[in-house]
């Protein structure tokens, strides 16, 4: 979701070559899931990239995550916000996430990785 990162750019991809699904944290939602699915199923894409960054605002914790937020917008969201304390743990849950989706043609073959915002590196998770 952060607006400083261009991912085709970072990638070395162009216009077309690539469906990206972003969001707040690059959490694999219900929401993500139905969009790899219709993508796999439907356009037989393959390959998935788990990206997730330094700096980013999930970073911390959920409690103090809700607080920030509920005292923002006056209610407290009535989702997981997805707050994390490591950014690189938090690529290796959502890879575990896509490995355990049955719908996914790709899944299991899914890769993460952490754009880091201050040297522009993008560095693979294991």
């Amino acid at each position: 979701m952060d607006s400083r990162i261009d991912l085709f750019s970072v990638l070395g991809l162009h216009l077309g070559e690539a469906h990206v699904i972003r969001n707040a944290g690059g959490l694999i939602t219900d929401d993500v899931l139905r969009s790899l699915t219709l993508s796999q199923s439907l356009l037989e894409t393959r390959e998935i990239m788990v990206i997730q960054h330094t700096g980013c605002g999930l970073h911390g914790d959920e409690a103090t995550l809700r607080e920030r937020v509920a005292g923002a917008c006056g209610v407290d969201p009535p989702w997981p916000l997805g707050a994390f304390a490591d950014v690189d743990e938090s690529v290796r849950r959502q890879l575990a996430t896509l490995r355990d989706a049955p719908s996914l043609v790709g899944g299991g073959a899914a890769r993460g990785f952490v754009y880091e915002v201050e040297s522009g590196r993008l560095r693979e998770v294991t």
